[in-house]
């Protein structure tokens, strides 16, 4: 049985992950835990996180929340405000090449390039979602009917990618050629960038609040169902024709957590008994890594390595699993 460092943050768990390999927690009252090495507490906002994601162009992390401020915490636990836009709601992050970041609230995208300058880029619905393209200065936002591509602070005209309903969050494939959103339905919704192809991904008994590209881009990981659903994305035409892999399947508890390993094709899964598993894509051997607990698990992150996995649950459990032992 994988060893486990546990920690009992008190607080709702909204994103792990390692920086320089040290495990660190944001939490939803605005504090930002590192607890290897001696605890210490960052207070990243006043009021309350909205929004935190890892950056991996940076390894950095990105977080948002009620008091407008943007900030980013460094691999050496180093603090600092990047934006910030008076008494408004961050209420989405993201990282970017070379340094850039963006962020979201109510209806203006906000994007930064890496010295700082920042460009508005309004909308007539709120924007729910942000990603920016694995190269080059180009954005894309999630929101009501479809999703937006633009190169900030240009006058170019953006790429509008229609679909009827609320699309909350957005993602780029690894190798920038597919679009893919989480939908208020129990649904994802992806287009081709080249000639903006329908992708449906459909199925889900519940809606999808996580998920993870495995390593290389060839599967994205999704939560919404009681299995880690998997949809292949490799060929021109993506998932379009092809089945879904369904990986750590159990019938009495909901996925609410996936992280891909970043170098082998297995997967860690998290539940929402507070069960973690890790499962391998070839033949869906299991391997148990936490037993339940008593509280949905929200977050999974690996160390760059892939021997260490960080959690974090709602009721605040949080740990980090050697699956060493």
């Amino acid at each position: 049985m994988p060893s486990i460092a546990a920690y009992d943050l008190n607080e709702f768990v909204e994103r792990a992950v390692f920086l320089k390999d040290r495990p660190a927690f944001a939490l939803a009252d605005g504090t930002v835990h590192l607890p290897a090495g001696g605890e210490r507490v960052l207070t990243a906002h006043q009021g309350g996180l909205l929004a935190a994601e890892y950056d991996p162009f940076s390894e950095r992390l990105l977080t948002g929340g009620e008091d407008g401020r943007l900030v980013a915490i460094s691999g050496d636990g180093h603090m600092r405000e990047l934006a910030s836009i008076g008494r408004k709601w961050i209420t989405a992050v993201a990282g970017g090449p070379g340094g850039a970041a963006g962020f979201a609230s109510g209806r203006i995208a906000y994007a930064m390039k890496p010295d700082g300058t920042v460009f508005e880029t309004p909308h007539e619905r709120s924007v729910e979602g942000l990603a920016f393209a694995p190269k080059g200065f180009r954005c894309a936002i999630a929101r009501y009917d479809g999703a937006s591509v633009f190169f900030p602070g240009t006058n170019a005209a953006p790429q509008w990618l229609e679909w009827k309903g609320a699309h909350l969050a957005i993602a780029f494939s690894p190798d920038g050629k597919f679009l893919v959103t989480a939908m208020q339905e129990n649904a994802l919704h992806g287009w081709r960038l080249s000639d903006g192809k329908h992708m449906r991904m459909t199925g889900y008994p519940s809606k999808v609040k996580d998920w993870s590209w495995s390593a290389k881009g060839k599967f994205l990981a999704t939560t919404g169902a009681p299995a880690a659903i998997l949809w292949p994305f490799t060929g021109k035409d993506g998932p379009m024709g092809k089945a879904p892999l369904e990986l750590g399947t159990r019938g009495d508890a909901m996925v609410t957590a996936v992280a891909c390993h970043p170098a082998e094709d297995m997967l860690a899964v998290g539940y929402q008994d507070g069960m973690v598993l890790a499962v391998r894509f070839a033949d869906a051997k299991e391997a148990l890594l936490r037993r339940p607990g008593a509280s949905p698990v929200r977050t999974l992150a690996w160390d760059k390595g892939g021997q260490r996995l960080a959690f974090g649950t709602e009721d605040g459990s949080a740990g980090v699993i050697d699956i060493a032992g």
